[in-house]
């Protein structure tokens, strides 16, 4: 198993409109993607994009924002009412693959792989496994 590059890093928020101000006019993002909603994960996501070195990709922000008191970043909010840093994002060309090796390591994973907010599938680490980091692990096809 091989780990790719760190694709993004989730910030659980209470407004994705207030963030995506201050991503725009204090941190001088240019690149902002539309909000939607993600109903089967029980968020609404922003993807705020940073740029990479000779025009590649940077590493995304993922702004998260709970969809009602039955999101799974409620209870986050209702801990950290300013929001903050949730999780990190790695990329594997094989979620499977992926998936066997962390088991095979001994390392828990957090619920079944699904489809996370860019259409690829995901599945999360339990944060005591990962050096107290929740981590996405997210299948990438053809290296992006």
């Amino acid at each position: 198993m091989k780990l790719g590059r760190l694709n993004h890093i989730g910030i659980a928020t209470p407004s994705i409109a207030a963030s995506i101000a201050y991503y725009r006019d204090v941190m001088g993002a240019t690149k902002i993607h539309d909000p939607f909603d993600l109903p089967a994960q029980g968020v609404k996501v922003c993807f705020v994009d940073t740029p990479g070195e000779n025009g590649t990709a940077g590493t995304q922000i993922e702004l998260i924002e709970p969809l009602g008191a039955d999101s799974p970043i409620h209870g986050f909010i209702a801990k950290n009412p300013a929001g903050g840093q949730h999780h990190m994002c790695y990329e594997v060309a094989d979620i499977h693959t992926a998936r066997g090796w962390f088991e095979g390591q001994g390392k828990r994973i957090l619920g079944p792989t699904r489809i996370g907010a860019h259409g690829t599938p995901i599945f999360f680490l339990h944060p005591k496994d990962m050096n107290g980091v929740l981590t996405e692990i997210m299948e990438v096809a053809d290296g992006h």
